[in-house]
C-alpha cells in the first residue's frame, strides 16, 4: 500500500442504509459513514477505505490470487468496470464479481487464478460467499466498536 490517501467513495450504488440497515449491503460502510461521507476529511475517508480494503483482502486472499496484475488492470479498463485502482489488486476481484455477468467468464484470461479448494465452486456461489463474509466482518466490527452500548 502506498502513502497516498484513498478518498474515493466505496459506494457501489446499492445502498441499503436508506431502508434502515446500520451496515450498507452494497459497500459495507456504516450508516453514519454513508450519510456523513461528503463532510469527511480526506484522512477520514482514507481510514474507512483502508478498513474496507483490509476486509476484502482477508475474504479474498484464500479464494483468488492475481498472477498478472497488468492484465487484470487492462481487462477491467477495457470492460469499463468501475473499480478503485488505488486499492490492492485483490480488491479489484470484488468489483469484477459484482459488476459483470459471471456466465462464461474466463478467470485465467483476466490474469486471475482461483485458489485450490475453491476451484470447483461456481463463480456466482463464490461471489455470494465473498459478499456474505465481507458483510459479516463489517457487522462484527460495527458490533464491537461502533454500535451504541446500553448501560444497565
Amino acid at each position: 500500500m502506498s502513502d497516498k490517501l484513498i478518498k474515493r467513495t466505496p459506494c457501489i450504488g446499492v445502498c441499503s442504509t436508506t431502508y434502515g440497515d446500520d451496515i450498507c449491503r452494497g459497500c459495507k460502510r456504516f450508516r453514519h459513514e454513508v450519510t456523513g461521507w461528503i463532510n469527511y476529511s480526506d484522512h477520514e475517508k482514507d481510514i474507512v477505505n483502508r478498513r474496507l480494503e483490509k476486509f476484502k483482502i482477508l475474504v479474498l486472499k484464500d479464494k483468488f490470487k492475481v498472477p498478472d496484475q497488468n492484465l487484470l488492470l487492462s481487462k477491467l479498463l477495457e470492460a469499463r468496470i468501475s473499480f478503485n485502482q488505488d486499492l490492492d489488486p485483490l480488491c479489484w476481484v470484488f468489483d469484477l464479481l459484482r459488476s459483470t455477468s459471471l456466465d462464461g467468464l474466463n478467470i485465467k484470461e483476466l490474469g486471475l487464478a482461483v485458489m485450490p479448494g475453491f476451484d470447483q465452486v461456481s463463480l456466482s456461489d463464490l461471489r455470494d460467499e465473498i459478499n456474505k463474509e465481507f458483510f459479516e466482518l463489517s457487522e462484527a466490527h460495527y458490533t464491537r466498536y461502533i454500535q451504541p452500548k446500553s448501560f444497565n
